[in-house]
């Protein structure tokens, strides 16, 4: 663990002292926000309330659950929505097994591999525990956007309401689709602003973004480059050091924590990281070295409800990417397969939904 330099513990001090609490209170997180965002066709902040009302309850009961056993599986989960949504938009495809789904799936891709497998059990653990109790009629694409809120709420960041009504995808993209639309971790500000303005995202909302790496993991393979053959020199020395330890050689297939200074809890730290030269990734130093997005850095690292407030925003934005409602997509009875390719356990449910959609 790097020890903070007196600079770093001066900005440590700054962002302690303007800690606040959480936009959305625990008990109101299914309310509509303050702030206005533009809903997608389709979507709303109330959209179970008559189908499934219990559906947020149990995604959070069950996740309090699990992260008292292991706190990783938050940042697990919260990667989970973002590359699902930043690939063909948030509809569930990269829940999609490629032994079920044909080969060649978005699971496949070098971005997803070191997605957590664990993640993908939680997701068809909570989709159980919902149709269990409500019937075919919430989407494992809702449930990961639910589980990405909780994952940051119960990590002791901001608490939000999330837009429902999203349907499941019938395919999936192909590795090459995925790598193009995942920033690299080795990309530059310049690179991942401008792919991300296709999507709609302005440089707050990138910055913003980027703060999900404030809890979480990385494999050495990810940020190596910047270690061998030669040290980059914008990283700090002792953080450097500290790193060659962990990955002693350019293809070390150890990991290491993405914030050196709060790797668990879902704050501001991340920034503060950046200003001190320890931020992991290129793709997130790079954001404290280029011009137009240094000085939301530097905003976010000693105000910390405003990165609150600036994150919810963008993540928001991101759940609405390309999202399939109405008539498009399907309620998957398997998040991990299209119902054409799971015909025997939808047998198997037929009486269990025709019970429950009896009550509507």
């Amino acid at each position: 663990m790097v020890i903070p330099s007196a600079r770093s513990t001066f900005f440590l001090l700054i962002s302690s002292l303007l800690v606040v609490s959480s936009l959305v209170s625990a008990e109101n997180y299914n309310q509509e926000p303050e702030f206005t965002v533009p809903l997608a066709k389709g979507l709303s902040w109330s959209f179970y309330e008559n189908s499934c009302p219990q559906a947020e309850d149990i995604v959070r009961t069950q996740l309090k659950k699990v992260f008292k056993e292991d706190i990783g599986q938050a940042a697990g989960l919260l990667r989970l929505h973002f590359h699902d949504c930043f690939v063909q938009g948030c509809d569930g495809s990269v829940l999609l097994d490629g032994s079920t789904s044909g080969p060649g799936d978005e699971q496949d891709a070098i971005p997803n591999l070191t997605l957590r497998k664990k993640a993908f059990e939680i997701v068809n653990d909570l989709r159980q525990r919902i149709h269990k109790k409500c019937g075919r009629v919430v989407s494992c694409s809702d449930i990961v956007a639910l589980a990405a809120r909780d994952s940051v709420a119960l990590s002791g960041g901001p608490d939000y309401a999330v837009p429902l009504g999203r349907k499941d995808g019938l395919t999936f993209a192909t590795p090459n689709v995925t790598l193009a639309n995942l920033p690299a971790p080795f990309s530059n500000a310049s690179t991942i602003l401008e792919a991300l303005a296709t999507k709609g995202f302005d440089p707050t909302d990138v910055v913003a973004l980027s703060g999900g790496h404030t809890i979480g993991i990385s494999h050495c393979t990810s940020f190596t480059r910047r270690l061998y053959p030669t040290q980059d020199p914008v990283m700090d020395k002792t953080f450097a050091k500290d790193l060659k330890e962990i990955c002693p050689k350019l293809d070390s297939n150890g990991t290491t924590v993405l914030d050196i200074r709060s790797p668990n809890k879902f704050d501001n730290k991340y920034y503060v990281d950046l200003m001190n030269r320890q931020g992991l990734f290129t793709s997130d130093q790079d954001l404290y070295s280029y011009k137009k997005t240094k000085d939301i850095v530097t905003s976010f690292a000693v105000d910390e409800s405003l990165f609150y407030e600036k994150f919810v925003i963008a993540m928001t934005k991101m759940g609405q990417l390309s999202v399939l409602t109405g008539k498009n997509g399907e309620i998957r009875a398997n998040c991990s397969a299209r119902n054409s390719d799971n015909q025997a356990y939808l047998a198997s449910l037929v009486d269990d939904d025709v019970e429950s959609l009896s009550e509507f």
